[in-house]
């Protein structure tokens, strides 16, 4: 593994500026799938866009976009690779990344106690839960997903499926308002 140059870290820097195109409270780079830029030349550059999930219809968008800031840079060519290996994982949205998506009222994923953890293989385990999070939680049930309007643990699902795949839709059982919660992967 070579060392990126100065160039190319400002390059990675400027396409992980990117908004996410469905949530664009967040960076690419903030939501960690802008994993590296390789410069060809003196006008010519690779990037390499790991997708939330394989088949995300976003990953077209945040390709144009990609280019659309590079060039505006200077550069000619602008290269952007799908990369599935390692696959990306709720872990790598930054915390910065968590604390927009808090504030702009969807529940972040959950942080894991390690045992979701990716393994050698890249893979990422991923644990099915109860559609309530009532606290305490019973022993080995996962953690609690908090209302990002006022905070309670109290929530219950509505649908495994929100606005987008990556999300689910949840109702807060103190304030009874309904949020999305960047579901973990």
């Amino acid at each position: 593994m070579t060392t990126a140059t100065p160039l190319e870290t400002e390059l990675l820097r400027l396409a992980g500026s990117v908004p996410d195109p469905e949530l664009p409270v967040l960076t690419l780079q903030e939501l960690g799938v802008v994993r590296a830029v390789h410069l060809r030349g003196a006008d010519a550059v690779d990037v390499e866009l790991t997708p939330t999930y394989t088949g995300c219809p976003a990953v077209e968008a945040m390709s144009q976009d990609i280019e659309r800031v590079l060039r505006e840079h200077g550069l000619r060519e602008v290269t952007v690779r799908t990369v599935l290996a390692p696959a990306w994982s709720t872990d790598d949205i930054s915390d910065e990344g968590r604390r927009k998506l808090r504030e702009f009222g969807i529940a972040p994923p959950r942080v894991r106690d390690g045992s979701g953890q990716r393994d050698g293989s890249g893979q990422v385990a991923l644990e099915l839960g109860p559609t309530r999070t009532l606290s305490p939680d019973p022993v080995g049930a996962a953690a609690p997903v908090p209302c990002p309007h006022c905070g309670a643990a109290e929530t219950e699902l509505l649908s495994r499926f929100s606005s987008t795949a990556c999300k689910a839709l949840r109702r807060c059982l103190s304030c009874r308002e309904p949020f999305d919660h960047f579901k973990e992967v």
